[in-house]
């Protein structure tokens, strides 16, 4: 029997859905009234889903959703809202969530997103036990750029010292933390990673070391950080050149000693993760500029794996390309696609300066949504794959833009049709779930006013 978590700050309704779910579904179902009381119940991992309600006072769903983040529960979530703000449910997915319903949904759509969520999340975890036992990688390729990164991934992953990944932007840098971690000697343990660019300077000490409660105004409890929460597992650092000055001597301590003290707190705690940081820019110039600890430098360049640009292995993009067309036909739930020669042939030509990996990523998306039919053709791509000279063309870019006015035609006059009831207008317009066509509405800018 599955055991579900209904966080709801109107026990009411949160009442109500419990009532249903133990009916519908025969689940065991709890209610948490509160952010903060479904984070303790979370904790000793013992919930299959989560139905979150993204409004609440105090905590909120977001404010949940970062939680888990941090802490690598994987638990799937969905999240509701009886706002009509869909916009606001996208962000939360972005977050994490695995999918959203609308509070006005019947109880027994309710039941089944739960029962599609909970075998998605069994497969995936059957899928990830499967990759590990038989070494499936992440990392695509067969270049031999990719052949001697792969060696060299096998080479150190064993190995608990620190790691320092180079490279540009958009070369999978953190697919080769994750395979550093696959390979590890402990697998199964946490993976943490967190954006040094993105964390707020005044709490990165609280999100990497933690703090005890009081420690600052709205710390109302004890808080692990990250270092604790990848315990024996791996702490990913993302953009660590950007890590303020004033808190490398802080890190650098952690590396040497392996404790950490909560913000807040007199304790110290002992830790086990091992630290893999990645950087896109220059960290020995930073050094010499005093923009960068040098001590700290040597602490995380123990073991360096520089990432190879996507122009210096171009026999790699039509698999990746493959690849991508059939992640975003699955994801957007349209039908197949492929890509026609010269779509290929204009992709390989393409330098990828801008952003690699991630920027041959954007296109292909752009193109699948553009492309008429099952095939991928040059015209499709965008103008700065295709070249210069076609990025001129004013005909091309007209037909684009009356073909996105009359995809906004159809999915307007399909809503009003329906009453704006989502799985009932996905359903009419034939798309996989209501999910895919909220993304279509987001790209097309739509938005009941």
């Amino acid at each position: 029997m599955s055991r579900i978590l209904v966080v709801d700050d109107v026990a009411a309704l949160a009442g109500q859905y419990a009532y249903d779910l133990k009916r519908i579904g025969a689940h065991e179902v709890v209610t948490a009234g509160g952010g903060a009381d479904a984070l303790k119940l979370l904790e000793p991992r013992g919930i299959d889903c989560v139905i979150l309600d993204l409004e609440m006072p105090g905590m909120d769903g977001f404010a949940v959703l970062r939680e888990m983040k941090h802490r690598g529960d994987d638990t799937p979530v969905i999240v509701y809202t009886g706002t009509g703000d869909f916009d606001r449910c996208i962000e939360a997915v972005r977050l994490g969530a695995t999918g959203f319903i609308d509070k006005a949904e019947p109880m027994e759509r309710v039941a089944q997103e739960v029962g599609h969520a909970i075998e998605r999340q069994r497969l995936r975890r059957e899928v990830f036990a499967l990759r590990t036992q038989l070494g499936e990688s992440t990392l695509l390729g067969r270049s031999t750029a990719m052949e001697k990164l792969r060696s060299e991934i096998a080479r150190i992953a064993a190995v608990p010292s620190a790691v320092l990944i180079t490279g540009e932007s958009g070369t999978g840098k953190e697919l080769v933390a994750r395979e550093l971690h696959r390979l590890g000697a402990n697998p199964a343990a946490p993976l943490i990673a967190l954006n040094c660019a993105a964390l707020p300077e005044h709490l990165v000490e609280s999100e990497l070391f933690g703090h005890e409660r009081g420690a600052f105004t709205g710390a109302s409890g004890m808080r692990k950080g990250a270092f604790e929460a990848a315990g024996g597992g791996t702490l990913f650092l993302d953009e660590i050149g950007e890590m303020p000055l004033a808190m490398q001597p802080k890190l650098l301590r952690v590396l040497e000693d392996h404790t950490v003290t909560r913000v807040g707190g007199n304790g110290v705690v002992h830790v086990s993760a091992r630290v893999v940081a990645a950087t896109n820019r220059d960290l020995e110039a930073m050094a010499g500029a005093k923009e960068f600890r040098e001590d700290l430098l040597y602490r995380l360049n123990v073991h360096v794996i520089q990432m190879p640009p996507l122009r210096d292995r171009r026999e790699d993009v039509p698999l990746l390309a493959e690849r991508f067309v059939e992640a975003t036909c699955r994801e957007f739930g349209i039908l197949a696609k492929s890509l026609a020669p010269e779509a290929r042939e204009a992709l390989v030509a393409h330098d990828w300066k801008r952003n690699n990996v991630r920027e041959l990523r954007n296109a292909i998306e752009r193109a699948v949504v553009a492309a008429v039919g099952e095939t991928i053709r040059a015209d499709d791509l965008p103008a700065v794959v295709r070249g210069a000279a076609d990025a001129a063309v004013s005909d091309d870019a007209s037909f684009q833009a009356q073909r996105t006015e009359a995809e906004r035609r159809i999915v307007l006059a399909a809503l009003e049709k329906h009453d704006w009831q989502i799985t009932r207008t996905a359903e009419s317009l034939s798309l996989a779930d209501h999910a895919s066509l909220l993304k279509i509405m987001r790209r097309l800018g739509i938005h009941r006013e």
